[in-house]
């Protein structure tokens, strides 16, 4: 699958969905608000990592698919939905990456060296899990088939 920008999405959202986004992630980051003035900033920090709007972009992308009827059949917007929650957990790894960057410069660094760095660390592990999303067992088959050359795995 291609990762691309579709401005058309824009125009078919409704206020009502953006709405409902902003609900979930604000409710979710009071949660976090809430947990970090029990627990203490480290752990409230790692509920609020949770991506805010996956449940709301979950639940509307199916809703959407089933409205305009593009995908007969319940099993294939499930697939849709778990590759929307793979990406994600994908941009959820690369939050780790900012977050331990910062952690670690931001003390010894002036901010406005560190954030952009931070981000560049967040692109770059978002885009580098992507690119390699495949499971161990499949990478070592494709290394074992094709001796480590970088080719992919041709679907029979």
């Amino acid at each position: 699958m291609r990762v691309s920008l579709n401005a058309a999405a824009f125009r078919e959202t409704t206020a009502r969905e953006y709405a409902l986004r902003f609900i979930f992630g604000g409710a979710i980051t009071a949660v976090a608000g809430i947990i970090a003035n029990k627990y203490g900033p480290v752990v409230g920090g790692l509920f609020l990592a949770f991506p805010a709007i996956f449940p709301a972009s979950a639940t509307l992308l199916e809703a959407h698919q089933k409205e305009k009827r593009r995908f007969r059949g319940s099993e294939r917007v499930r697939k849709m939905v778990g590759l929307d929650a793979a990406g994600a957990a994908y941009g959820g790894l690369g939050l780790f990456g900012f977050a331990m960057i910062a952690w670690f410069f931001i003390a010894r660094h002036r901010a406005w060296w560190v954030l952009p760095v931070a981000t560049g660390t967040w692109l770059l592990i978002s885009v580098t899990v992507w690119r390699t999303r495949r499971s161990p067992k499949q990478l070592l088959t494709m290394f074992r088939r094709n001796r480590g050359s970088p080719r992919p795995i041709r679907k029979r």
